[in-house]
Formats: C-alpha cells, structure tokens, sequence
C-alpha cells in the first residue's frame, strides 16, 4: 500500500506551555524514545482502537490488535499493557482533521484523550500525525487489492487504518 496523499505531520502543542506534556513533533520522536523501542500507532474511533507497532528499527508498522473502546480507564489500562509487553516508548496518535485542514470535534476529542493519559501519569512521548482519508485509503486497498467481504474488512479495518497512521511517521523519521 503505497503512502502518497494528504497525511502529515500535525504540530503539537508546545511543551514549553506545559511541561508535563508528553507531547512532541512526530519528527522529535526518535530522540524522544529509549533506543530499540517500538512506536505504537493508535487510530482513535468512537467504538474502536485500532492499534499498530513498528518494527524496533523504526521502519515498518505492522497491525496489531483492536481495542473495543469502554470507558476510558479501561482503554488506558489496555494501551498500558500493550506498551508494556511489546516495548513501546512513544505513541503516535492519527489526528482526524477536517479535509481543509481545519480541526473539529474529533480533533478535540482525540487531543482530549492524549491530554487524559497524561493526567493519568502516562508520560512516554505522543506525537499526532494527520490521518485524513487514512480509513479511505485502507478501504479502498482491501477492496480492490485485498478483495475483502464487507464482513472481514469491519473486522480490520481500525487496526489496518493503525497501520497506515504510524507508516506515514515512520517514513517522516527516515526522511529526516
């Protein structure tokens, strides 16, 4: 699946605002993390977490799991185990801007759960990465080249979508 559209980076709030912000530039990632440690790629829906981890060089994402979203301890509490089993050392959030690059509702809403797993202690290094028509293109992909039921996309879709997010930073780390 090829990365050519509109995803980019999406600059964060500045931590010199607050300090205890775990927040950072996708591009401040790799000096952000423990050496060796992997990226974990979140795609935030309002039913569903699709999840996504790199590779430990920082080359590749790969699908991984879809968290049915509860309440948010419940979904923090997840992320936490996740991070803790599969080496993560910083999260990369897809940031659902509106298509004129303006941010609405969900854009709130997503930054809103960043700034709760702050509040909650989480302090590993979160960078947002704009993840429009990240969804359509992951659709479209298992569709026409996957040739996926309606019923077994539902099933990927987020986590596919996860994967897609977290390759587009990825590739922004090699570039740079």
């Amino acid at each position: 699946m090829s990365h050519a559209g509109p995803a980019g980076p999406v600059s964060p709030n500045s931590k010199a605002d607050n300090p205890r912000m775990a927040i950072c530039a996708p591009e401040e990632l790799r000096r952000e993390i423990a050496p060796g440690s992997r990226l974990l790629g979140l795609d935030l829906g309002s039913k569903t977490i699709g999840l996504a981890l790199s590779d430990p060089g920082l080359s590749v994402a790969s699908p991984i799991d879809t968290i049915r979203r509860t309440k948010f301890g419940k979904d923090a509490t997840a992320l936490e185990h996740i991070v803790e089993e599969r080496g993560v050392g910083g999260l990369v959030i897809g940031l659902p801007m509106n298509m004129d690059g303006t941010e609405g509702p969900r854009c709130q809403s997503t930054r809103q759960f960043a700034a709760n797993l702050i509040s909650r202690g989480f302090t590993l290094p979160m960078a947002f990465w704009d993840e429009r028509l990240s969804t359509a293109a992951v659709e479209r992909f298992l569709v026409d080249e996957a040739d996926m039921s309606r019923r077994r996309r539902a099933q990927v879709v987020d986590k596919m979508a996860a994967a897609y997010i977290l390759q587009g930073a990825l590739d922004r780390l090699r570039a740079r």
